[in-house]
């Protein structure tokens, strides 16, 4: 899975935008138990994962404070 854009995520729904964070937390798990064991190969997708997550979060917000 490549690097979400801004204006994906903003297109996507409140529902859309949870369960992304569910499957890239989900995706996390299982590339930290990668690296543990020595079979990650992409480490930088970790990072990408990460910031994804932080990056749904950021705009779920603001489209929250703004509804208000």
């Amino acid at each position: 899975m490549a690097e979400m854009k801004t204006a994906d995520i903003r297109a996507m729904s409140p529902d859309q935008m949870d369960d992304a964070v569910l499957n890239l937390k989900k995706e996390r798990f299982n590339l930290r138990f990668q690296r543990a064991t020595g079979q990650l190969e992409n480490t930088s997708r970790l990072r990408e994962a990460r910031r994804d997550i932080a990056r749904i979060k950021t705009i779920a917000a603001q489209q929250r404070a703004k509804k208000k």
